[in-house]
């Protein structure tokens, strides 16, 4: 029976070079960057990118992000880099920043899901960029990789989370050890003379605002720019755990809080039923009969880089629902907001 492959650069010196080359044959390789661990195939071979959405169940129109190690690479794929697009490379690449812009035609159709437009990324992991130039030396323009979990589920932060999502696959995982921002890369549309926000991150729109020059726009899960391309991870549902996901303010939390816990009082049943996720004081409260508490880190980038291990641990416990406290309405927390709103809707 297949099953992954586990490679360690540190261990192993020809890891990168044994990954690169497995990519340039067409096979599928998953590789950690800075925000979560993609599962990746050359963006230039339309065959090698189906065993993407074969491999996740993705939907085939459903475009993905084609990853670069340099500026200049984009230059392969784009037909134009329009100068917001410029700007915006130029102070966040590398980095947790996609470009979507005209692609050029006759190239990597299959990861732009059929679109005139493509997303673009160069990722700032040092195994990212050590596989991507390796693999650039072997004839590979860009490689195609959308998080490496089956299609709508938990992103990946950590090797062991890919390992589980494809335990019967014959597929190779770099390790990298755990991606430092652990949210998906800010997406901002540039292909239609006017910047939008198509999925935040952990750059804000602010932060955005002020290199690009001029407004951007914002295309919301709860009122989504219907002119605009698609782009990855942008469906109103996804992100989710087996477990429900119900988003509360504290008031709401607490409450139902309240009248869950006398219920359960008498809960024998191993298996808890609810988990309550929280940024408050109480969610450090012991164990209960049929509910467990989880902190959520205060401050929005570490809650953004615990967010996917956290709903994935919670998960593991087998328990029917996640109660979350639902972030405040700051932009720090919009990657993290944006997260749990379409992790709630699936």
């Amino acid at each position: 029976m297949a099953q992954p492959t586990r490679l360690d650069p540190q261990a192993d010196p020809h890891a990168i070079a044994q990954a690169a080359r497995r990519l340039a044959e067409g096979h599928l390789v998953a590789f950690p960057t800075e925000t979560v661990y993609g599962l990746g195939a050359r963006a230039d071979q339309d065959a090698a990118v189906a065993g993407i959405f074969a491999a996740k169940g993705r939907p085939s129109n459903h475009p993905l992000i084609v990853h670069v190690h340099h500026a200049d690479a984009a230059l392969a794929f784009a037909e134009a880099l329009p100068p917001v697009a410029q700007r915006l490379m130029a102070r966040y690449w590398p980095g947790p920043l996609t470009v979507i812009v005209p692609r050029k035609p006759g190239l990597a159709a299959a990861s732009a899901g059929g679109q005139d437009t493509i997303g673009l990324r160069c990722p700032d992991h040092p195994v990212a960029l050590a596989l991507l130039r390796e693999a650039a030396q072997l004839g590979v323009l860009g490689v195609a990789a959308p998080s490496a979990n089956r299609f709508g589920r938990i992103s990946p932060t950590r090797a062991d989370h890919v390992m589980g999502e494809f335990v019967d696959d014959d597929l190779w995982v770099l390790d990298g050890g755990a991606c430092q921002v652990g949210i998906e890369s800010a997406i901002v549309d540039c292909s239609r003379g006017h910047p939008v926000l198509l999925r935040p991150g952990r750059l804000t729109r602010d932060e955005l605002e002020v290199v690009a020059g001029e407004p951007i726009g914002w295309s919301r899960p709860e009122a989504p720019d219907p002119t605009a391309p698609r782009a990855s991870g942008t469906l109103l549902a996804h992100y989710a755990p087996r477990a429900k996901v119900r988003l509360m303010p504290e008031a709401a939390l607490l409450k139902a809080l309240d009248g869950l816990i006398p219920v359960l009082a008498g809960w024998h049943n191993p298996i808890p039923k609810v988990a309550a996720y929280s940024r408050s004081a109480w969610a450090h409260r012991p164990v209960q009969p049929g509910v467990i508490f989880k902190a959520m880190p205060a401050q929005a980038t570490q809650a953004a880089h615990d967010l996917f291990a956290d709903l994935r641990d919670m998960d593991a416990l087998g328990i029917e629902e996640i109660w979350v406290e639902t972030p405040p309405d700051e932009s720090a927390w919009d990657g993290v907001r944006d997260r749990l709103l379409r992790a709630a809707a699936a």
